[in-house]
Parts: structure tokens; sequence; C-alpha cells
């Protein structure tokens, strides 16, 4: 007997048809002589129901006030699809986070979990049912509810799937794998049959939304075994590993992110620290930055350009002004009209030539590069948001349409 962790997105529980389509696949697995724990999202699009419900209250509404509203819809989910399994005469539970204690930190609308207790999930196991668990949530050491920001139930599964050590960790989603790119940009885009945890983990962060970034590095951190699968076709998925065989093209594939601003620091002093000052303040708001770019000194000043999320863009920006004064800085620019691409290989490590194929795309397309950001196995770039999809096109098909 083995046991086998489940996650079902929103689009797969979206209605009652897509409910009892995915109990169907639980029930499968379960009668197969598996344990099985199953994590499930919110209804279509619930969550995003619940924000606008939100914003028609009071647009500024408190992160603890809205995890505590946001964190409904996963239990609905998990209700709905524990009532469907009963009426096929399956023994099942349903569990909210607080019931199986997941503890995460306290930080509200993008918690990490801490730890998750065994006991009442364990005890469910041993009496032959289905568990039913909410994603996306845990609680904090004061007993509220948190939320794992969005995408945060492939957290949920694979963090149970490494607690329980299970056999396999399944991402049910509306596509059947992991592609080269976004299929509704390039209709062409290719299914991978595997990819390393490392270009998972980068395309992830880099804004694939097939797996959540945590959830990928909980995987690799703890060698769980993870499938990307479909719930409306019945074939093979994804699978994501340590090692796998690498792609002529160098690279296994194409991400986008639209979800991003930037920030540009002009006139600050070109002193010892002050990167440091202005990076620490940021994270004590709990602000997370990514591309970041210093400029040669000149004239005793330096600018320091970096990208944050769109929703944290107003807060920065409020944070970095009111320090004005310590910060010593001319001005600030923002624009939130930008767009980062970019490439993701492990091929990149051992192949010259890879980036400059990358930046010929661009240049043939006609499209401007404003900053570059590179990793180990990324190259990444940020343009203005409208050539977004017009960059993914072009650069795809120049690694992918010469084979």
């Amino acid at each position: 007997m083995s046991l086998i962790v489940q996650k079902f997105g929103g689009s797969s529980v979206r209605d009652a048809q897509r409910i009892r389509n995915v109990a169907g696949i639980i029930a499968e697995t379960y009668l197969e002589g598996n344990d099985v724990i199953v994590v499930l999202s919110a209804q279509g699009d619930t969550t995003d129901d619940l924000i606008a419900k939100a914003e028609e209250i009071n647009p500024h509404a408190s992160k603890r006030e809205m995890d505590m509203l946001l964190s409904t819809g996963e239990q609905i989910s998990v209700a709905l699809c524990a009532m469907a399994l009963e009426g096929m005469g399956l023994p099942c539970v349903s569990l909210a986070a607080w019931q199986v204690g997941i503890r995460s930190t306290g930080v509200h609308s993008d918690a990490r979990i801490k730890r998750i207790d065994h006991e009442r999930i364990q005890a469910e196991l041993d009496q032959h049912r289905i568990v039913i668990v909410t994603g996306f949530q845990g609680v904090d050491r004061s007993g509220d509810v948190t939320t794992l920001g969005r995408g945060g139930s492939d957290t949920s599964a694979v963090a149970l799937a490494a607690a329980f050590r299970a056999e396999l960790c399944q991402i049910y989603t509306d596509v059947d794998g992991v592609y080269t790119t976004d299929p509704r940009i390039v209709p062409n885009a290719r299914k991978l049959d595997e990819i390393t945890y490392d270009e998972m983990l980068e395309l992830a962060s880099q804004g694939a939304q097939v797996l959540h970034n945590r959830s990928v590095e909980l995987a690799k951190k703890f060698r769980v075994s993870l499938e990307v699968v479909s719930s409306l076709e019945r074939k093979p998925g994804t699978k994501v590993k340590e090692v796998t065989k690498v792609e002529k093209t160098n690279i296994a594939g194409v991400a986008k992110d639209t979800s991003i601003a930037r920030i540009a620091l002009i006139g600050l002093q070109h002193n010892p620290g002050v990167a440091f000052q202005v990076f620490d303040l940021l994270s004590k708001h709990d602000i997370n930055v990514d591309v970041i770019l210093q400029s040669i000194g000149r004239e005793d000043t330096k600018d320091i350009t970096f990208t944050v999320h769109k929703k944290d863009l107003e807060e920065a920006e409020e944070i970095l002004n009111t320090n004005k004064e310590a910060l010593r800085f001319h001005h600030i620019e923002a624009d939130e009209h930008i767009g980062k691409v970019s490439i993701v290989g492990a091929g990149l490590m051992s192949n010259c030539g890879v980036a400059a194929k990358m930046f010929e795309a661009l240049y043939e397309a006609g499209i401007n590069i404003q900053m570059i950001n590179t990793s180990e196995i990324r190259v990444s770039v940020l343009l203005d948001e409208e050539d977004v999809n017009r960059a993914v096109k072009a650069i795809h098909a120049k690694f992918f349409d010469e084979i």
C-alpha cells in the first residue's frame, strides 16, 4: 500500500460536474489500495470573487481579515468533494488547515509553512479514510488563519507529501503537463516529459503558472516525487525530478511575468551600505524584491533599480518616500507597465551563445531590452508590457522551431 497526495486546482473543481470528475479520480486511486490525502483549491474564480466583495466593503481591508475571508473558498471545495465521495460510498473526511495542524508563520497573505502536525491525519488514514484538506492556508502561533499566497495549494500538497513521506505527489490541473511556454501564447509549445527541480523552480519563479515556486522548493529539499497531470484527460503528465536528459535546445522553456513593477531610486549617495539600507527597509515590511540593477557611481551618486510585485508598488513607494531623508536620494521613478521574459535551462551552464541567441530573437523582433538579469540556469529581460507576448513567441521560435 502506498500513500499518494493529490492536489486539484480551482478549475478542476469549479462546478458540480468537475467535482464529480475529481471524486472519480480520487476513488480510482483509493480503490487501487492506496492511502490518499487530497488537497483542494477554491472553486474557479471564488478567490477573485471574494476579493471583489471585500473591495466593495473596504478597499483597504487588513491582510488578517482578508485571510479570514479568502480561506473560506477552500473550505467549500473540500466539503463538496467529501459529499461527492460519500455519495459513492467511500469513507472520507474534510479538514481545514487549523484542524490538521498546518502551522505557519504569521505573515498574512504570504505565510510559510513551518510544520505539520501528524496526529489528526494519521488517525484518519488509520481508519482507511480519504483525507481531504484545504490548500492555500495555515494557522499561526496565535491561532489566526493565514494564507500562503496565490498558488499556495501546491505548496500545501508538497508539504503534506514531505511530512508523510508520500510515494507520489500529483498536481492535477486543467493542462496535461509542463510546456516549453504558455500554449495560449504559442499554440505549438511542446509538453515536457520531465524537467529538473531547478528548471521548474526557475520557471515558476519567473512567471510560469503551472506550479507555485515554493512548492518546487519544498519538493527539491525533501526529494518529493512530483508529477503535473491533467484532471480532464487520462494521460501521462510531466515528472519533476532531480536529473533529466538535457534537451539539445539547451533550454527547458520560456516564461513571462507581467505582475511586476519597476522602481528606480535616482541620485543615491555613492557610499557603502546604501543598498543594505534600501533593501533592509523593504524587507522589514515584507516586500519582496526581484531583479536588481545598480548603476556605476557618477559625481558621488548612483541609481538603484529593482522590481517588486505590482500589488506592493504603492506601499513600497510610500515607505521609500517616508524615509527619503534617511536614504538621501533625489527622487523615485516607478513603472508598472513592464514585464519580464525568461529562458530557463540546465544547458545554459555548459553551452556558450544561449543568451546571445535570446537577444538575437529580440533584436529581430524589434523589441527593446530595459534590464537584464541572470542566474546559472536562467536569463531574464525586462521589457515594455506590450512587447511581452511578442517576445515569448520570438524567443520560443528561435530555440524550438529551428530543431
